[in-house]
């Protein structure tokens, strides 16, 4: 039995952003975000699947491994905030994010959102390039449009970032985890040209990660 929440008529003139979110409480709603788009017949996760997602190897930045208690806690936090609900039902008790209503959100802005949780700040060629699981972009031009649209909201959930030395595009960045860091970078450093030629290797590994995942999740719910 799926919960569908319901909002009241004020909700869309409340604050988005209630308190700065940590970096677990990020971690665990972009891992929902991410599964609800990418394997929505897994969805909503349970607590165990949640915590695998939040520590899985591919797909994020900075790797984290957060211990079942760390998820909890965030997902304690998040409730309270109405940003997760708890769907109750089954054998396990499953866990849905509420952020398409909180925040109002479609799919396309929901697929950014998701990579700039689980990955930080990104270009948005970085960002059409590993959003094909999420939502197909046409191209860099039309995932920067609707980022800057969503910049221009009045509580944005994204903002640009300052191009770093010997870039040629901007990076963007989510901004309910507060102020973003940026660290100084040497353009021509081994490892970011190193980045560069295995781009797309990389991105294959990712996407034999995922298969992987998905295959471990499928054979769970057989052996049910």
């Amino acid at each position: 039995m799926t919960f569908i929440p319901t909002l009241d008529s004020d909700a869309k003139q409340r604050p988005r952003f209630p308190r700065v979110l940590n970096e677990t409480e990020v971690r665990v709603l972009g891992s929902l975000m991410e599964k609800q788009l990418s394997t929505p017949e897994y969805y909503p996760l349970t607590l165990n699947a949640l915590v695998a997602a939040c520590n899985q190897k591919s797909n994020r930045e900075p790797a984290m491994e957060l211990a079942e208690e760390d998820v909890r806690h965030a997902l304690d936090r998040l409730q309270d905030e109405k940003f997760v609900w708890k769907v109750l039902g089954g054998r396990a008790v499953r866990f849905d994010h509420n952020l398409d209503s909180v925040w109002h959100l479609n799919r396309k802005e929901k697929a950014l959102i998701t990579l700039l949780f689980l990955r930080g700040p990104q270009t948005a060629g970085e960002l059409r390039g590993r959003s094909d699981r999420l939502h197909q972009f046409a191209s860099p031009a039309e995932a920067e449009e609707l980022l800057r649209e969503m910049a221009a909201h009045s509580e944005p959930l994204v903002q640009q970032l300052t191009r770093r030395p010997g870039q040629k595009e901007e990076r963007w960045a989510h901004t309910v985890g507060g102020a973003v860091a940026e660290v100084a970078v040497t353009s021509s450093s081994p490892a970011e040209r190193a980045e560069s030629v295995s781009e797309r290797v990389r991105h294959l590994e990712e996407r034999v990660a995922e298969l992987e995942t998905a295959l471990n999740a499928l054979r769970g719910k057989l052996g049910e």
